[in-house]
């Protein structure tokens, strides 16, 4: 399973592989990490598993073509991807500033990618090799496949396809995706009659052929000046991700028709396994050492993947977009041979930081149903309860932890991706309680991270987050839990500020039960509009994309700060905010020194309620003389 060296980064260390010109070109807004936690590690992989020799083009310099140069003309095509995360989120904090640290390149320096580097790459190797195919991938390229809204520039945007000029694009999973396309480029079909790959979007003429039945279309025109129809628009391919019930999707430029076929199946656990057992360095690239590494490699270097897909169903996350809500999962000693080489590896500590995915206690899809006829499309799985068809059952991951635990070498086991409270709570199974209880005994590490996001049923809902009843029934147990293991541990609850639906009222909720936990947290998520999902559909047009109920969209900065200064209210920094926004909502009775108040009034105000104290006080002894003397004063 170990790998025998990196792929060639310079022509040098091509020709040393004796070979003079590559099949495919792998171009990366990322550092060069060949560790199965990164997309471009598994695909590059994949496709040198299939015999084709592959070049690695890492943060190529986007202000000249003479990078994308390096090697030379590819064979079949360059593979072109923006990184593991979106350019734009790796660059700009929610307020749109400027981040100073990039933990996906060496060193953490920022610069080394363009903003939206998927347009960017690809224009710089159309403009050096006009004919040689370009295909996209990755979650830039898969969250942005159709007109979206785009929060940095405040617009609708056109498909990354259509502004980037290349050829095809592939979204969700790429292995086998790609696979396909490379057969295909290999058996000499040109790139742009290769029209019916599953998982794929390419843009044609309005007359060409489409090989599948189409479940709706629209114009660009039409999305981009009319926020309804952007809003109707969005749940017609939220709807159309499974690769069962899917269907194509067109989208109109003008003249030209931009097609996204059905998606491609989720890998199989046998297909899963393989992807795995191929020869990753897991390490970064020994270029880096000098810059000190590839941060992004910390967290995840003696972490192992167990599943894909989340039938979570959050609004405010892309991951149903992306990786779709089918679940799929390794097999057990699929795993364990992995767990086996990580004790192997020479700076190995004892410790597997994580046994996780997506949603770390998923290991099936939900119900019989999704294997059958696919994922439902008019309700979640969770959300606001759980389905009467899903399936809670945590007896294989309980299996797959124990068996990790008893290899030689191994100390602990964390989890640390994540769970899904609510899924836990509702195995009812003899399963369910065993794992919470060997959750909390064995494999949390001081603290546990979970995220009920929101206090308030409204925000929730709109979150597709359960009832908070049942974050706070999950929270009972733990620390009844974690007190009979007689263990010191915390629960840190993942918060967001300012999503769509949340007013200062609710933050103000929210704020009372942060008071009532005694927490004071450190970090809380500002919600962050980026591509893909169906919250971002409601900031941009005010509307609720499966409903068209209007939504509350707090949008002003101001509010924004508040809301953020309501859940760190602890924090003095934030002392004048809270103030402000409590007498904005008139919550007053908040502002005050007793222990069911949020924030101490300022200066100012205790000196003017001292004044105020004196002068009721001054009235009283007043009043009290007066009647006195008035007392004094009567006959007997």
């Amino acid at each position: 399973m170990e790998g025998k060296g990196f792929l060639p980064t310079t022509k040098k260390e091509m020709e040393e592989r004796g070979w003079f010109q590559p099949d495919f070109i792998y171009v990366s807004g990322d550092a060069y990490v060949d560790h199965p936690s990164f997309g471009a590690s598994i695909i590059t992989r994949v496709l040198e598993d299939m015999g084709f020799n592959i070049a690695f083009l890492s943060q190529p310099d986007f202000h000249s073509v003479n990078d994308f140069k390096r090697f030379g003309e590819p064979r079949l095509g360059f593979l072109v991807s923006a990184g593991n995360i979106d350019s734009m989120v790796a660059h700009y904090t929610v307020a749109k500033r400027k981040r100073n640290y990039d933990y996906y390149s060496p060193g953490g320096k920022m610069g080394l990618r363009p903003d939206r580097a998927t347009i960017v790459y690809s224009k710089k190797i159309r403009e050096a090799y006009p004919d040689t195919p370009i295909i996209l991938g990755g979650l830039e390229a898969s969250l942005r496949r159709f007109g979206h809204y785009d929060y940095w520039d405040d617009t609708v945007m056109k498909s990354v396809l259509v502004d980037s000029g290349a050829d095809i694009l592939t979204y969700g999973m790429g292995e086998n995706i790609l696979r396909r396309i490379a057969e295909l480029l290999e058996k000499g079909v040109p790139v742009n009659k290769i029209r019916d790959v599953r998982g794929t979007v390419w843009l044609g003429e309005k007359q060409d052929k489409i090989h599948f039945e189409v479940g709706g279309s629209w114009d660009f025109e039409n999305i981009k000046n009319d926020k309804k129809e952007y809003a109707k628009t969005f749940a017609l391919q939220y709807k159309n991700q499974d690769s069962i019930s899917g269907k194509a999707l067109v989208e109109y430029y003008g003249d030209k028709m931009l097609v996204q076929n059905p998606p491609m199946a989720p890998l199989t656990r046998e297909e899963l396994d393989e992807v795995y057992a191929l020869p990753y360095m897991r390490d970064y690239h020994f270029s880096y050492e000098a810059d000190g590494g590839v941060p992004a490699i910390e967290e995840v270097k003696f972490s192992l993947t167990h599943n894909r897909g989340c039938f979570g169903g959050c609004n405010f996350c892309a991951l149903a977009f992306h990786q779709g809500r089918s679940v799929r999962s390794r097999s057990i000693e699929s795993v364990v041979e992995e767990a086996k080489l990580l004790t192997t590896l020479s700076d190995f500590k004892g410790y597997i930081n994580d046994v996780g995915g997506p949603t770390a206690n998923f290991r099936e899809p939900a119900c019989d149903k999704q294997l059958k006829s696919g994922v439902c499309t008019e309700r979640k799985c969770l959300a606001p309860t759980p389905c009467k068809n899903l399936k809670a059952d945590h007896s294989e991951y309980i299996e797959l932890l124990s068996q990790i635990e008893k290899l030689p070498r191994v100390k602990k086991v964390f989890i640390r991706s994540g769970i899904r409270f609510d899924y836990l709570l509702a195995d009812k199974s003899p399963s369910g309680n065993a794992f919470f209880k060997k959750l909390v005994k064995d494999h949390v590490s001081g603290q546990l991270k979970v995220a009920p996001e929101h206090c308030s049923e409204s925000v929730l809902k709109l979150m597709g987050k359960p009832e908070f009843s049942v974050y706070e029934k999950f929270r009972n147990r733990y620390f009844e839990l974690t007190k009979s293991f007689n263990k010191e541990q915390y629960l840190v609850p993942y918060l967001m500020s300012s999503h769509p639906g949340s007013k200062l009222q609710d933050a103000i909720k929210l704020s009372e039960f942060i008071r009532k936990w005694n927490y004071n947290p450190e970090q809380v998520q500002d919600f962050y509009p980026t591509p893909g999902t169906a919250s971002t559909v409601m900031f941009y047009t005010g509307l609720d994309p499966f409903t068209l109920n209007e939504v509350y969209v707090p949008t002003s900065p101001e509010e924004k700060r508040m809301q953020r200064a309501l859940l760190q209210c602890k924090d003095p920094k934030n002392a004048d905010l809270v103030r402000k926004a409590l007498k904005i909502a008139h919550r007053e009775d908040l502002i005050g020194n007793s222990k069911n108040c949020l924030v101490a009034p300022s200066y100012k105000e205790r000196v003017e309620r001292a004044k105020q104290n004196n002068r009721k006080n001054n009235i009283k002894q007043t009043n009290k003389s007066r009647n006195v003397r008035n007392t004094k004063g009567k006959r007997r």
